[in-house]
């Protein structure tokens, strides 16, 4: 995982930044089908992307300790596949936020997201249930 300062963190954030211009230039179809997914624990949710991420399993594992009490009214395992989300590991291609991103932005994504289902159910849920937060975001150009 890439955290804190050297080369592996400056690598990863500047992937997270640059990537946007790899997104397709025409319009994709809205992704259906995982909202019909049953919720289920972190681990069943990984459980399909294993022959995609080999190391995803692991890297819930760990997730899943650094949530074992989330202070924002989600769930364990919900604030946990937020977590899992934000994870970087080596190689930076191969971590779960680069390849689902790069699955989203396929032009025939909506059979490639199959397996990702049970974790979009997951992860989406999460999100949708976080706290609203007011506040300013400040940014240089």
């Amino acid at each position: 995982m890439a955290t804190g300062g050297g080369e592996d963190a400056t690598a990863q954030r500047i992937l997270r930044i640059t990537d946007i211009d790899l997104k397709p230039l025409e319009y994709l179809a809205p992704i259906s089908g995982y909202a019909e997914e049953p919720l289920v624990s972190l681990e069943q949710a990984v459980e399909p992307l294993v022959p995609i991420l080999p190391e995803v399993q692991s890297h819930a594992y760990v997730a899943k300790k650094r949530c074992e009490k989330p202070a924002d009214g989600l769930t364990p395992d919900e604030s946990a596949s937020i977590m899992l989300y934000t994870m970087g590991w080596m190689p930076l291609e191969k971590c779960l936020y680069s390849v689902l991103n790069n699955t989203l932005r396929a032009t025939d994504r909506q059979q490639k997201l199959i397996p990702w289902y049970l974790y979009l159910r997951l992860f989406l849920n999460a999100l949708f249930r976080l706290p609203l937060l007011s506040t300013h975001v400040y940014r240089g150009v």
